[in-house]
Formats: structure tokens, sequence, C-alpha cells
């Protein structure tokens, strides 16, 4: 499905701020580029599988892939040794969501930390990871539905959405690749607060009712007042509002 000179050309001059690497079958492209980062590989390294036999989103979720029904690679990233990746998560979101609006791809929304939606369902989802040892390095993981598998569970397929737009998969990477570098060194410059309006633009719940879940404590429903300039969830319950930083929690609409 990929091809390393389509790629490049689809990228242009853009090609040599990347080293994409195609893989045809991996366990993960984020293990698998988390060690190449720890053992130096440089910035803007990029692996692409066409088939991911362990792949994985956040709380260690399996994530299905197979040749033709998504897109998932993994970009690694080393920004300056004071830069904090707070809000990392959310601003790929804002790259990927702008990608895809220039690809003619349609509108998508946004929900905290790192889901893409369509249609009120999951069409991708993001995992920031940080190399060990070099807490300024980020590998970057992302996976978008092409399509919905044959074989998925119908109780995922009802909440699953797919591109649902025939293209060439090596220029929709070159264009995910093109809008993350930039959104990567805006973000390096000054962190998530100048991304941060652009991510609520497409915030899926803003100013909803929501519950939050967590494997440490029991639900809690208020309502979802978007995020603060470091990426952090504004959650309103019984009239106050507190900031919500964990990524142990996740986010669901409320009736």
């Amino acid at each position: 499905m990929f091809d390393l000179a389509a790629i490049a050309r689809a990228l242009g001059e853009e090609a040599r701020r990347f080293d994409v690497d195609r893989l045809a079958v991996c366990d993960s492209t984020n293990a698998v580029l988390l060690a190449r980062a720890e053992a130096g590989a440089p910035s803007g390294t990029v692996v692409v599988a066409e088939t991911q036999t362990a792949g994985r989103g956040r709380r260690n979720r399996a994530w299905l892939s197979a040749p033709g029904d998504s897109l998932t690679f993994s970009l690694l990233w080393r920004f300056a040794p004071a830069t904090a990746p707070v809000g990392l998560s959310l601003a790929v979101g804002v790259a990927l969501a702008e990608a895809l609006s220039k690809v003619g791809a349609g509108e998508t929304a946004l929900k905290w930390p790192n889901d893409l939606l369509k249609d009120g369902k999951k069409l991708g989802g993001i995992l920031v990871e940080l190399v060990p040892g070099t807490p300024h390095a980020a590998v970057i993981g992302i996976g978008l539905n092409l399509r919905l598998p044959a074989g998925m569970p119908a109780e995922l397929r009802a909440t699953s959405a797919a591109l649902g737009i025939a293209g060439n998969p090596n220029r929709l990477l070159a264009a995910l690749l093109t809008e993350l570098r930039a959104v990567l060194e805006t973000f390096a410059g000054a962190g998530f607060a100048p991304l941060r309006a652009a991510w609520m633009a497409r915030h899926a719940f803003q100013d909803a009712p929501v519950t939050l879940l967590s494997d440490f404590a029991p639900p809690r429903v208020g309502v979802c007042r978007g995020v603060d300039d470091d990426g952090a969830l504004c959650f309103e319950s019984a009239g106050r509002v507190e900031r919500i930083l964990s990524g142990e929690i996740s986010l669901r609409g409320a009736p």
C-alpha cells in the first residue's frame, strides 16, 4: 500500500525533514520507533506499517490494523531540552484535523485528550510516548481508519468511523506529515497555547454534559468547558471548574 518514492514525491520539499521507513509487518510502530529513538534515530524519523500485530492505543487498548484498512505510523520528534511536552497529544490532534480537511476528507472533531471523531464516532487515535531517559523526545503514534474491517466486532463498529474517501495513501501520509511538521514547530516554540483556539474550534464536547471514567474512582458527571493553555481539561461539577490532567481518565458524552 505504501511506496517510499511516492511518499517522497508527495512530500516535495518537506521530504528533507523526514526519514520514512515502511514495514510490511511489525508488532507496534511505536515500539519499533522507541527502540530506534533510544539508539539515536534523528528527529523526523517515521515508521509506517502495512500491518500491526500488537498495535495499541492509550491505556494499552488494542488497535486493529490490516493492509488497506488503516493508516498506522509513528513519528519521532526531538524538542529542545527545556521543552515540556505538555498538551502534545492535543497539538497533534489539531494537525491531523487540519490535514484531513485540506485533502477533502471532510470536517472532523477532537475529543480530549487524543481522539479524532467523525460524525461523533472514533476515526483515529493518538498515542504519545516519551523516549526513556530523554523526556523532551516523543514518539507520536497515529492510527486512522481508512475503512472498517469486515471482521470488526459489531459493538466496536457501532462506535467507529472511517474516512470513506478514495485516495492515495502515500499522498495522505505526506499531507499528515507536512501538517504535523508545521504544528510541532509551533509547539516547540510556544507550547500548546497558540494552538488552543484551533483545538477548541473542533472540540466535540464544548459546554456539553460529559462523564469522566477512571479505573480508580467512580464515574463523575459534569460539563466540559474546554481546555486551558496547558491542554488540561476544564471540567465543571457542582459549580466548580477543575483542571483534569490524568491520562488514565476517559471522557464520554453524558445524556
